[in-house]
């Protein structure tokens, strides 16, 4: 059991690192997307722009599902609408909150069933992405359904999640020799 709490431990530090990571990331990438064919102009400016927001995001005034999220976590325990300020702090502080308790998880995992550490993290990524940000953020009306983004805004998710689960497998596998 102790190796399990040690893995664990070493998880959660790891997804920590790894969400910042994600969140470098993902500020690399360029911040404009093709225009769409056919339709009117304010029409295809409209869909470039909800393309640009990425996959967590709606047009909720532009909130992605952290802020979502931190916003509905505000209302149900505090009764208290976030201030834009305060959205700013929030959004991140659930993203790396997730990340650092998915990353905990993970490292658990490994340490029951090592073969859950097999592809040096990018299963663990590929599956934070589908039961995520193409299945979980739809459902919960975190985001938009995924047929409503265009092809490479999924490609730039899946690739932060490649990202986050390779950097949280390695960190892990450092980390656990230490804890």
């Amino acid at each position: 059991m102790a190796h399990v709490i040690r893995g664990m431990a070493a998880g959660l530090l790891a997804g920590c690192a790894a969400s910042w990571a994600m969140n470098q990331f993902q500020q690399l990438r360029p911040q404009t997307t093709p225009q769409p064919t056919g339709g009117g102009g304010n029409e295809a400016k409209s869909q470039s722009e909800d393309n640009q927001k990425g996959l967590h995001q709606s047009n909720d005034a532009d909130e992605n599902a952290t802020v979502k999220t931190a916003q509905r976590l505000s209302r149900k325990l505090f009764e208290h609408d976030l201030s834009e300020p305060e959205k700013k702090l929030a959004g991140p502080a659930v993203h790396y909150a997730y990340g650092s308790v998915v990353g905990a998880l993970y490292g658990g995992l490994s340490e029951l069933l090592p073969i859950t550490a097999a592809g040096l993290g990018l299963p663990f990524g590929f599956a934070l992405w589908l039961l995520g940000d193409e299945i979980a953020v739809p459902a919960l009306g975190l985001g938009k359904h995924p047929k409503e983004y265009a092809p490479e805004v999924h490609a730039d998710a899946l690739a932060a999640h490649f990202m986050y689960g390779a950097t949280t497998d390695l960190l892990r596998r450092v980390l656990r020799h230490v804890v």
